[in-house]
């Protein structure tokens, strides 16, 4: 039971970094990265569908991606979709692909990317703390039903701490790439 308190606390924590991971991806760095199209969606006769299951991605130049459709009739739709999302980038529509040229970014729109990411990284911590919460009065209830003892609670407590400090520690390390990343453009 008590194990099962802290591999479900630890399951959920690392859906958090998996969540903060994939916001990420979606902050444009200054660079070409076929991630920033995957929260795309475009109207696909007639349903909303994500633009990675009807069009390929790549990355021909560093600061160009190239949206290829697998079918050209969705080329206008795919086009719509890109202008519609939050993105801030125009595509080009050349009537067999469409180009996506990745805008350099100034040094003041760097320090507010960076800012963003984080905002994202306390967001993912707070909800790692609120998974440890959570986890921790789950102990306390099993204390408190005798089905452990407090000194058991006592170490169970110290390693749902340390399942805690990974997480932060790596939503940390996630950020920093990323501001890093950010910032040296």
């Amino acid at each position: 039971m008590t194990n099962q308190i802290i591999d479900t606390a630890k399951s959920n924590m690392e859906k958090t970094i998996t969540v903060f991971q994939r916001d990420l991806g979606g902050i444009r760095a200054g660079r070409a990265n076929a991630s920033l199209l995957d929260r795309v969606n475009v109207q696909y006769y007639g349903a909303p569908t994500p633009l990675k299951q009807i069009a390929s991605v790549t990355i021909p130049e560093p600061r160009v991606l190239l949206v290829s459709p697998y079918d050209k009739s969705a080329l206008d739709e795919i086009e719509r979709g890109i202008l519609s999302s939050d993105l801030g980038v125009t595509p080009a529509n050349d009537g067999d692909h469409i180009r996506i040229v990745i805008p350099q970014l100034t040094g003041e729109r760097r320090a507010e990317i960076a800012k963003e990411v984080g905002k994202l990284a306390e967001g993912a911590k707070v909800a790692v703390r609120n998974v440890r919460r959570d986890a921790m009065d789950d102990l306390k209830k099993s204390q408190k039903a005798s089905e452990i003892s407090e000194d058991d609670l006592h170490d169970l407590e110290k390693d749902v701490q340390k399942v805690t400090d990974a997480a932060t520690k790596e939503i940390d390390k996630l950020a920093a790439e990323k501001s890093k990343e950010i910032t040296e453009g």
